[in-house]
């Protein structure tokens, strides 16, 4: 079973950056699309950026211009770069494989510890 490590996050004032990575445990990871996903209280998990096995990469709107997925496959992981943060971005952090079901990414693999980011105004 792939297991996904998350690590990077931290307490930040508006308007910094944080680097958030995440590490997995599976033989084929150059085959997988990644997705970073967060999750604030209360509030459901949502997907945030995906990249696929191309390099093709996708944003919400609510992070658009500001957040950047990457990967790494010689060490089986994937990054995001988050500039420019806003309170809004407090939340917990996961990655996970995902694939299409029609027009949707999903997640496709079990859920990490997730790492929490906490944006102070």
């Amino acid at each position: 079973q792939v297991q996904f490590e998350e690590s990077g996050g931290g307490l930040v004032q508006a308007g910094g950056s944080l680097r958030l990575s995440c590490a997995a445990s599976v033989s084929v990871f150059r085959l997988y699309a990644m997705g970073w996903y967060r999750q604030a209280p209360g509030k459901e998990r949502e997907l945030v950026a995906t990249i696929t096995s191309g390099f093709v990469t996708g944003y919400s709107d609510s992070v658009k211009g500001r957040f950047t997925i990457s990967r790494y496959n010689a060490k089986n992981t994937v990054y995001l770069q988050m500039n420019n943060l806003k309170p809004e971005d407090t939340a917990v952090y996961y990655c996970n494989g995902v694939s299409t079901s029609g027009s949707r990414w999903v997640a496709s693999g079990s859920w990490g510890q997730g790492t929490q980011v906490t944006v102070s105004s």
